[in-house]
């Protein structure tokens, strides 16, 4: 069953007639189209994707399965036309804006609009072949410059620096960019969970974190290291293999059929009872594919279970304010009968003199 195939399948159980796709993941998802502006309109019948004159040749050759129209600017102005025996709409109700929804309720004045945010993320939660082959290619791509930076890393330069070489090396290896805005904190600021590059001068006696990840051709991967220079005290050293520890029981708790909060609650209890349990405050992890943050989750809140072809990070951390903060992260595969741990760069307590 191809991907417009599964997609009517959930509308039908949804009980609509037509879904109108706008956020660029979902679209790609559907139609194959990469171009900046389109909208699908999709019905039991009917798959057209409605874009301008820039993108018709693009549109044609990405997306044999649609209809390409040609529907200037203002692509609300078109559905007025080709949805008006529709009764029952959905949309994407945690993207099209205030603005957008009353441009489309002109539009379809006769349907009904419904807030259906998660139809096409649901499809998208669980990767097929062809996404699983793309997704460890960003992978590989974050693992080798890791390797590259580590061999660059010294005192006295600067957060935005390993930035850029982060940057540079992905590009060099493949990537059409970043993921998201690497995150590479130290000292102190390695407590901040998003503290994304500064001009702040790495330091002996200092963690530093960088996370970070590549795009390929539309898929992303994403790891978090935390490295140390100089030579680390023992606290220094206990805060670490406490995360490391928490991060491979984290990992082993994966499997289909086990919700997200049972895997977070794992690694999230080793923490607790070493006494950081108030350090580490955000979810165990997120699934990731053609945007950085999938559903479902790892986190105390996540009901949804597990399933073989999800990929998940595993991310745990302590952050202590004014002292600093360890995190370490990997992708991981749900199988059959487990995991398989996606990210291969060495995770080991790695000391930089």
């Amino acid at each position: 069953m191809n991907r417009i195939e599964r997609m009517r399948q959930r509308m039908h159980e949804e009980r609509i007639d037509a879904y109108i796709v706008i956020r660029p993941e979902n679209g790609r998802y559907l139609s194959g189209f990469t171009g900046g502006e389109a909208t699908l309109y999709i019905t039991s019948e009917k798959a057209l994707l409605l874009t301008d004159f820039r993108y018709i040749a693009q549109a044609k050759a990405q997306s044999p399965d649609f209809e390409i129209i040609d529907a200037g600017q203002d692509h609300f102005a078109s559905l007025a036309e080709i949805g008006e025996h529709v009764q029952q709409v959905g949309f994407e109700g945690d993207y099209v804006t205030y603005v957008d929804h009353g441009k489309l309720q002109a539009a379809l004045s006769q349907a009904e609009l419904l807030s259906l945010p998660n139809l096409i993320g649901y499809l998208r939660s669980v990767k097929d072949d062809s996404e699983l082959k793309l997704i460890r290619e960003a992978v590989k791509i974050a693992d080798l410059a890791f390797a590259d930076v580590l061999k660059t890393i010294k005192i006295g330069q600067t957060e935005e620096e390993i930035g850029l070489n982060l940057d540079f090396s992905m590009r060099h290896a493949g990537a059409s960019g970043g993921s998201f805005d690497f995150i590479v904190a130290s000292g102190v600021r390695s407590a901040l969970p998003h503290g994304t590059a500064s001009s702040k001068i790495v330091q002996s006696g200092e963690f530093l974190t960088m996370d970070f990840g590549a795009i390929y051709q539309g898929y992303c991967s994403d790891i978090t290291r935390t490295v140390f220079l100089g030579e680390p005290e023992d606290k220094q050293r206990e805060v670490y293999e406490i995360v490391l520890a928490a991060q491979r029981a984290g990992i082993e708790a994966v499997a289909p059929g086990r919700t997200g909060k049972e895997v977070d609650a794992v690694a999230r209890k080793l923490i607790e009872e070493t006494g950081y349990g108030e350090y580490f405050g955000h979810g165990l992890g997120h699934s990731v594919g053609l945007a950085i943050h999938e559903g479902p989750n790892l986190n105390k809140r996540e009901d949804r279970v597990l399933e073989p072809g999800m990929v998940v990070t595993v991310e745990p951390g302590i952050y202590i304010p004014d002292w600093g903060g360890v995190r370490i992260e990997d992708m991981v595969l749900v199988t059959e009968n487990g995991c398989e741990v996606l990210t291969q760069a060495p995770k080991d307590f790695i000391i930089i003199k």
